[in-house]
């Protein structure tokens, strides 16, 4: 990047470093949320998953696999609780209920 010091970050890169705290969450899943505007883990706190999974489809135009959904329930429940327990940062255990 010319003019940048290879240490500087942008707004988008700082933003994925800090989403990509959250267990699960991989660069494709950040940028996804970064698309939705979100910018760092707090403000993921008490968010609707389905909400943001709804207009991430909406966005891309297209149905995204639905463990995105997992993920972000997972995201969620990690920025809203302070003590989270262990296996519910596992993302597949935010998989929809066997009917």
């Amino acid at each position: 990047m010319v003019g940048m010091s290879a240490g500087v970050m942008t707004g988008k890169a700082m933003a994925i470093a800090d989403l990509r705290r959250i267990p699960g969450v991989g660069p494709s899943i950040a940028a996804d949320l970064c698309r939705l505007g979100v910018r760092e883990v707090a403000e993921l706190r008490g968010r609707n998953p389905e909400a943001l999974y709804s207009e991430l489809c909406q966005r891309t135009g297209q149905h995204v696999d639905r463990c995105v959904l997992y993920v972000f329930r997972c995201a969620v429940y990690f920025a809203s609780e302070a003590n989270p327990d262990p296996e519910m940062l596992k993302w597949w255990n935010w998989k929809d209920p066997r009917q």
